[in-house]
Order: structure tokens, then sequence, then C-alpha cells
């Protein structure tokens, strides 16, 4: 049985003392809450259910949230650190002031609905407001329920459930199918070759004919590069599975130029480095901005960067390789998420129908 006695301060307290379990107390404002507490705390004991709650009842998610971004986030890319951090902002702004026990799938579910309906900042050159995007939703409520798999599976907070794994997720949006036409190339090609760093025109023809990243392009070493085999070794990919890029000869000839550049300084072993900073060390050359604003010049704001790797992928489909040297190439590890990228022009296939007809 309980133990229920009046504290000092007017409240009351409950202590359970069970064989086989910790001594357990909790202290509530009137005596009829610690006796309904204490026997649903023993009858959970007698069913071997019980789980201590104090921690999680302490901890408020802001508490929680800062845990996370400065014990998990750190063993993560640098890139999903800093997206983490952002991701983070709007799940604190609602959450902060619960405690993890309080955070119930209503309440994750309202967030949810909210974020859906929060209008966006306009960007420079939008004349209407955007709603958060599902994706963006999804990703925030990602990172919720890994905060909450991780409090229960490491931090041992005694929480019964997550709470995220009980709510609906936004719908994921279509993949995107931009894909560049011959105008376009042209013009974006001429634009770049034309910027006063010959680096923003090598980095979108590689991306153009390798498929590769942004991040693994901008990461790539000396080392990585074997121009008399025309390929390209990766090891640090979005996916932490190391794989080989062969070259076109175009992309050959740009890796020639690359390598050959006469204002390389000494000891820098990134292809495409930036200014020194601070601390005397080159890092990886931020074209972003330059990248933006030939864009807008051209009338193409809205094509992204890794639309380039769209364009990649599905030339390489239509020239005649099957999914699992496309993927060899690309890096995807499933045929789904290869689809997603592969988008086929209709008028190319005009052609491979005719020849089936003919057979």
């Amino acid at each position: 049985m309980a133990t229920i006695v009046r504290t000092p301060s007017e409240t009351w307290k409950a202590v359970i003392r069970k064989q086989g379990w910790p001594t357990t107390a909790k202290t509530f404002r009137t005596q009829r809450d610690a006796k309904d507490w204490a026997r649903r705390t023993e009858d959970e004991m007698v069913r071997g259910v019980y789980i201590e709650r104090g921690a999680s009842e302490r901890l408020t998610l802001g508490a929680a949230l800062d845990r996370y971004l400065s014990e998990v986030t750190p063993t993560k890319k640098p890139a999903t650190q800093q997206t983490e951090i952002e991701r983070a902002k709007p799940l604190r702004a609602f959450f902060s002031k619960y405690s993890l026990a309080a955070i119930t799938p209503d309440l994750v579910a309202r967030y949810r609905d909210m974020r859906l309906a929060t209008a966006l900042k306009p960007q420079k050159g939008e004349k209407s407001t955007r709603l958060t995007s599902a994706s963006t939703v999804r990703l925030e409520l990602a990172l919720l329920g890994h905060l909450f798999t991780t409090a229960i599976r490491e931090w041992r907070l005694g929480l019964a459930q997550n709470p995220v794994t009980l709510v609906r997720k936004p719908k994921p949006a279509e993949g995107r199918d931009r894909r560049l036409d011959t105008t376009e190339e042209l013009a974006l090609m001429r634009a770049v070759d034309a910027h006063s760093n010959p680096m923003l025109g090598w980095i979108v023809r590689i991306a153009v004919e390798t498929g590769m990243r942004s991040g693994e392009i901008l990461g790539l070493r000396l080392s990585q590069v074997d121009m008399k085999r025309r390929i390209v070794r990766l090891s640090d990919t979005k996916n932490d599975s190391a794989r080989t890029v062969p070259l076109t000869r175009e992309a050959t000839r740009v890796f020639q130029e690359v390598l050959s550049h006469p204002l390389r300084p000494r000891g820098c072993a990134l292809l495409f480095f930036g200014e020194p900073g601070r601390d005397g060390e080159r890092r990886p050359y931020n074209f972003k901005k330059s990248w933006n604003g030939i864009k807008k010049k051209l009338g193409l704001a809205d094509l992204h960067f890794h639309d380039l790797r769209h364009e990649a992928v599905s030339r390489l489909v239509e020239g005649g390789l099957s999914d699992q040297e496309v993927s060899a190439i690309s890096g995807h590890k499933s045929m789904q998420m290869l689809k997603r990228y592969t988008h086929l022009r209709a008028e190319d296939l005009v052609g491979k129908l005719d020849a089936l007809k003919e057979r």
C-alpha cells in the first residue's frame, strides 16, 4: 500500500514502496489526486508496465532540443547540422515550455496543422506569399520524432511512447521535373562561362555532365580525380556510400582545365577553392550568390542547382544506360528514388516507339 502524508507546505505526498520496484514518490495539491496516482501506479507495477515518468515530466522540449543539438546533431554531416538547427526553431517556438511527458499526439497534430497554414516570408522577387510546404513540415516532424526516439532509447527518460509515430504525416510533394531546354542551356552556359571566376562555369558543367551533387563537387580534392582512368572517386556522399563516377569527354575536358588552372595556390588540395579565411585556411568556393544572380538575370528563377542533377541523370537514362548502371553513377540506393529523378522527354521516346513498330 502507498503512504499518503501531508507535507509542511500543505501539499500531499504519495510514497510507494513495493518489492522489486524502486521507491517512488510524487507530490500533489490534493489528497484525492495523491491517492488516484498511487492507485494507478501500483496497478501498473502489478501488471509490469510501470514507467518512471519523473525525468520526462521535468524535462521541457526546449531543454531536450538543446541536449539533442549538442549531443546528437554534431555526429551528422555539416550540412545536416545546419539544417537541423533551422528546423529546430519552429519546434522550439511551439513546444518549448511543454515537458516531454505532456506532448501528446493531439498536440503534435496541432503543430502540423499550424505549420501547414503558416505563410512564409516572401523571397526577393516573389509577388505572392507561400505556405510552408508539406516536405518542410515532414522534416520538422522527423526531427521531433528522432528526438523522442533518442530520449526513450538512449536517455532512458521513461516515456511510454513516441507521440510523433501516432500522427499522420503530410503527403510528400511530387518530385521536381524541371529540365533544361536547348535555349536555356545555351544561355546558362554562356553566362556562367563569362563570369569573372571560371570555377562557376566548371562547377555547372560538371553537374550537368556527371550528376554529382553540389556538396560532392565542392568537396572534391586532387587525390579523388584520376584523369588517366577518367573517373572521380567520391567517399563523402549524402547516403554515406562511396562511389566512383565515370567522366564523359566533356567532363574530362572540364577537369583538365580545372587541374591546369594557373592561379591554383600551392598546397591547396581543393579543386574549387575560395579565398583564405581568418585562420588562413581555404574552404570550398561559395558560388550561390553568383549562381542566383545569373539565374535572375536570365529569367530562370525557378531553376535550382539540384535540377542539374535531374538533367544529368535523365540524360543517362535517355542515352540507353540501365537502371543499375545509372544508380551506380548517381548513387541512388533505391529504384523508386531513382525514378523521381529521371524525367524523360516524351518527344525523345517517339523515335523508340517508331522503331518498335518496324520490328
